[in-house]
């Protein structure tokens, strides 16, 4: 298991973005299987909160992510972070990029926090080699949880860019953060290749729009 972590401080960028102040440290949670893009929307995540004046330490567990693996990137964001740990009970969002995935991490979740669930659902390798196998009560598990669920895979398609579900994603997450969407676009930019600007711009936007909806 490879596990890379870093740590982004605001007096390192130029803070080109509105300021925001947070009370305490906020924790964000992104899961998935290798090949989803977890990384890349985790740093977009983590250039945003940097660019807004606040203190950023990003974990990035690889796992098996060449084979279909678990993925996760963990996100704590506050004027002073003093670990890049999360502890069961303490994401304040959840960002799942497909169902199980979701499940597997539902411990995580603070009482109050908010699940986004990308609605797909990918076999994962333990249940492909016979060791484990689906649960057949997904639906109704993250219903209890309280989860949002999204078509991503399908937003990003009609936003003319079927790789960017990872960042409906993020567009979705942006809804429970104090960044201006305008800051968000901007990290967005930087990020991905420039041919797929505009069409993960949109993705983005949609991504919004599904939740706000």
């Amino acid at each position: 298991m490879l596990h890379a972590t870093a740590s982004t401080k605001s007096s390192s960028v130029e803070l080109t973005g509105h300021q925001v102040e947070l009370e305490g440290t906020r924790t964000v949670l992104l899961v998935g299987v290798g090949g989803q893009g977890t990384i890349l929307a985790g740093n977009i995540l983590a250039m945003t909160a940097a660019e807004a004046g606040l203190d950023v330490k990003v974990s990035e567990i690889h796992g098996m992510s060449q084979r279909g693996g678990s993925v996760s990137t963990v996100i704590r964001m506050g004027s002073h972070v003093d670990s890049m740990v999360a502890d069961p009970g303490c994401a304040d969002a959840i960002v799942a990029f497909e169902a199980i995935e979701a499940l597997r991490a539902q411990q995580y979740l603070k009482e109050g926090g908010t699940m986004i669930v990308n609605d797909e659902t990918i076999v994962p390798v333990s249940v492909a080699i016979g060791t484990f196998k689906m649960p057949d009560d997904v639906e109704a598990r993250l219903d209890a949880l309280g989860a949002k669920k999204i078509s991503a895979g399908a937003i990003a398609r009609a936003a003319g860019s079927p790789k960017s579900t990872n960042v409906v994603l993020v567009g979705a997450l942006s809804t429970t953060l104090p960044f201006d969407e305008e800051a968000w676009e901007s990290a967005i930019r930087r990020r991905v290749p420039p041919k797929t600007i505009e069409a993960n711009i949109e993705a983005f936007r949609q991504g919004r729009a599904a939740v706000e909806g």
